[in-house]
């Protein structure tokens, strides 16, 4: 599988310090992520040393990055509340990243630390850390350290570690057996274009990188616009099922009209005026799933990605920022 990153941090957008922001690309005028960093497991197979307990982890997130977003929707899919408390940092970002604040979701300090920081909770787990300071975090209270702060692997220990104790869980499948190879293939390349690519795009520095990147994004959108014809679920037999893979596109096409497509550079075409089948599956996820739409905040997602930018000017639009349900 594909490592994804656990969030903006690598391509100096949300995510990264603030005073990182001016070098949000290499010298070819492209970004590159940096790896995650801690990848142990919550798992209930015997001698595990993060087995899965009520009260025992908490999932440190922030309303703008889509890559905690994901962890944020299958957590409450799968009805891990009890086991997966959620600490919200800042929608924005200061001289030391990503910080607490009473405003919004966030409090002012950690709940549990009172740390002011992110970064605090990073050098609790490892004081010679030397990294980027990234969402989603999973974290151990019992041993007090990060288990986990690669997303897509989050998702896929959110999907089978809590079987045994959580009913929901146990009864939703989000990478079944059968439907692995499909699901792989298809993150593997909305991963690279889609996901990844409204970053490639909003922070090229060169004419050639954007125009590549952008072209790219767009042929993706083509193409899952296709995909979706006639269909409720990117992948699986008939009308399709629910799987990670819509969990991982789905954060990423409802922040494009509000953010990637103003403030990154990706104004080829709207998702709710250009791609009806795309537009369609992402407002029946958004209304039809608490899961989506519960987890969802488009104006700390405005704000955030405006604070991007050096006069962090918040776009007024779209209005509204989801349609209804069958507009």
């Amino acid at each position: 599988m594909a490592k994804d990153h656990p969030d903006d941090t690598s391509a100096k957008g949300p995510g990264v310090d603030a005073d990182q922001r001016s070098s949000q690309a290499d010298a070819d005028g492209a970004f590159r992520r940096q790896a995650a960093s801690f990848r142990s497991a919550i798992s209930s197979e015997p001698g595990s040393a993060y087995p899965p307990e009520k009260g025992r982890y908490v999932l440190y997130v922030s309303a703008i990055c889509p890559w905690a977003h994901r962890a944020l929707i299958v957590r409450q899919l799968l009805g891990l509340e009890e086991y997966l408390d959620v600490v919200w940092l800042h929608w924005h970002l200061g001289p030391q990243g990503w910080y607490f604040k009473d405003m919004d979701n966030s409090t002012a300090a950690d709940p549990r630390y009172g740390f002011k920081y992110l970064r605090e909770l990073y050098f609790l787990a490892d004081p010679g850390y030397d990294k980027r300071f990234t969402v989603p975090v999973v974290w151990d209270t019992k041993t007090q350290t990060i288990v986990n702060n690669e997303s897509s692997e989050i998702l896929r220990m959110f999907n089978t570690a809590f079987d045994g104790v959580a009913p929901a869980a146990a009864a939703l499948d989000l990478y079944p057996p059968e439907l692995r190879a499909e699901i792989d293939e298809l993150n593997e390349w909305v991963y690279n274009t889609v996901n990844n690519g409204v970053y490639k795009t909003g922070f090229a520095t060169k004419q050639d990188v954007y125009q590549t990147n952008v072209d790219a994004l767009f042929a993706s959108l083509d193409r899952l616009e296709t995909l979706l014809a006639g269909r409720d679920f990117l992948v699986g037999p008939g009308r399709g099922v629910l799987t990670e893979a819509d969990v991982r596109l789905w954060v990423t096409v409802i922040r494009f009209d509000i953010a990637y497509y103003t403030l990154f550079r990706c104004n080829i075409r709207m998702i709710r005026h250009d791609y009806p089948n795309l537009h369609r599956w992402m407002r029946a996820l958004y209304y039809d799933y608490p899961a989506f739409g519960e987890t969802t905040f488009p104006e700390q997602i405005k704000q955030g990605y405006a604070n991007v930018r050096e006069n962090a000017i918040v776009p007024a639009g779209p209005l509204p920022a989801v349609l209804p349900r069958d507009a």
